[in-house]
């Protein structure tokens, strides 16, 4: 599983204009455990959970994170050698909406296990909305400090200089690919978690 950050919506995908208050009170590291366990009875494979908001190393949000304006999660995954995407920005916190999810796929399976499978496929053909470009290719096993391209003693701000230098350099809008992008990104959580905090 890759938690990845920011948040790649498709593109083809609706977004909710005015998103609502929910009633889930589920904690997110609570709900995305539970996504994952559901998606691996459901066969899926190659899980990527996008959103606008840092996660550690062991699954909890980093702490003194400012709410993101978009809240929404898309879950990518692959099912029946096929790319799938779910996405969802119905409610006002990214928890709520991971949980959402989750009780997506929970709600598929159990169509399934009713016998109602080619509801299920017909299901997963609506959510196959995936342009080339939403879809997020899986980061680069390159350590942390040579995808930041520092010493993997740098300090905290040489860290953070680099990682905004990476940035600028990678981003889609100056001619970076949003697999760079989201390459950068995911280093920083790295060197954040190795340096013991926020870099």
């Amino acid at each position: 599983m890759i938690d990845s950050y920011p948040l790649q919506w498709p593109s083809a995908w609706p977004r909710t204009e005015y998103p609502k208050s929910a009633k889930f009170k589920t904690p997110f590291s609570y709900a995305r455990d539970q996504l994952l366990i559901e998606l691996d009875r459901l066969g899926a494979t190659d899980v990527v959970i996008s959103r606008n908001m840092m996660v550690r190393q062991d699954g909890l949000l980093y702490a003194k994170q400012r709410m993101p304006d978009d809240r929404g999660v898309a879950v990518y995954f692959t099912l029946n050698d096929e790319q799938q995407c779910i996405p969802c920005d119905k409610w006002l916190h990214v928890h709520d909406n991971l949980q959402a999810i989750r009780l997506t796929v929970e709600a598929l399976r159990s169509l399934e296990r009713w016998g109602a499978k080619e509801m299920v496929n017909a299901a997963f053909r609506g959510f196959k909305a995936l342009p080339a470009e939403a879809i997020i290719t899986p980061f680069t096993a390159k350590p942390w400090h040579e995808v930041l391209e520092v010493s993997p003693t740098a300090s905290r701000e040489t860290i953070r200089a680099a990682y905004r230098s990476m940035l600028m350099k990678h981003h889609p809008d100056h001619g970076g690919s949003a697999g760079e992008f989201q390459t950068v990104q995911r280093a920083y959580e790295q060197a954040a978690s190795a340096v013991g905090g926020e870099a």
